[in-house]
């Protein structure tokens, strides 16, 4: 796999803060609302502005209980469960998300379809893991600030589910890091693993989404600036990685975990 493009150099980090930014905003929300899109619809922007659409699909993967429903979830800015309830089948949840190129200005629609699937329904069903791998543009692997079992499995994890697959992208994100004063996972280890792997490493909280005056609907213009950072870092890695297999950016040495 190619090396990881640095933090922000693909895309504008906070350009979904800009005026410019929210004016494109303005498609996945209705009334500070987040939109839910199913799987054939698509946010309809205003006649001029015309842009661009990259799909990718992305395997939500990690041990149960590590919270791969309520990322997902906050992602696409709907309720997260408050009691863990395993994932019983395959779920797919369509996010949309504009972003601008550095290079070119040019703004383009992200359109992630993520696929989350239980971890007892991946060991009892042997077809689960070859569908969620079928096509799969991006991995995403979780693992929880509160759980270390599930830190200590992300190797595995990687070559169980990517191993086969070592041009797809990769990112790791911890879970639950609001909690980190109860960590089970101490910044030396993330240190270390980050120079052995040389893979993303994001960090989410767990805390329930803001909400507006009426006390019960998610405000969603606060929901995404929670999780900009993740929205923006798979968009980064997947346009990069379409630049270096489109020829259009030199491909460096691969990085293979020490």
């Amino acid at each position: 796999m190619a090396r990881p493009p640095a933090p922000g150099s693909v895309v504008v980090p906070d350009w979904h803060e800009s005026a410019e930014g929210k004016e494109y905003l303005t498609c996945i929300l209705r009334k500070n609302r987040r939109r839910v899109f199913g799987l054939l619809e698509r946010p309809v922007l205003p006649p001029p502005v015309a842009i661009d659409t990259a799909s990718y699909k992305i395997f939500v993967s990690g041990k149960s209980g590590v919270g791969k429903t309520a990322l997902v979830a906050k992602l696409a800015g709907l309720e997260v469960p408050v009691v863990h309830h395993e994932t019983t089948g395959i779920q797919t949840t369509v996010v949309f998300w504009p972003a601008k190129l550095q290079a070119s200005d040019r703004v383009v629609m992200f359109r992630f379809e993520f696929w989350d699937c239980g971890e007892s329904a991946l060991k009892k069903f042997d077809h689960m893991l070859p569908a969620c791998k079928e096509k799969t543009d991006a991995f995403l692997f979780l693992f929880s600030f509160t759980d270390r079992a599930s830190f200590e499995d992300l190797p595995g994890q990687l070559a169980r589910v990517a191993g086969e697959a070592p041009s797809v992208v990769r990112m790791v994100i911890g879970s639950k890091f609001d909690q980190y004063m109860h960590t089970d996972v101490p910044e030396r280890d993330l240190t270390a693993f980050r120079q052995a792997w040389d893979l993303p490493l994001l960090r989410v909280k767990s805390v329930p989404g803001r909400r507006l005056a009426d006390g019960r609907t998610l405000d969603g213009r606060a929901g995404l600036a929670d999780i900009a950072h993740v929205l923006n870092g798979l968009a980064e890695q997947l346009w990069h990685q379409d630049q270096v297999a489109a020829g259009l950016l030199p491909n460096p040495p691969e990085n293979t975990p020490s």
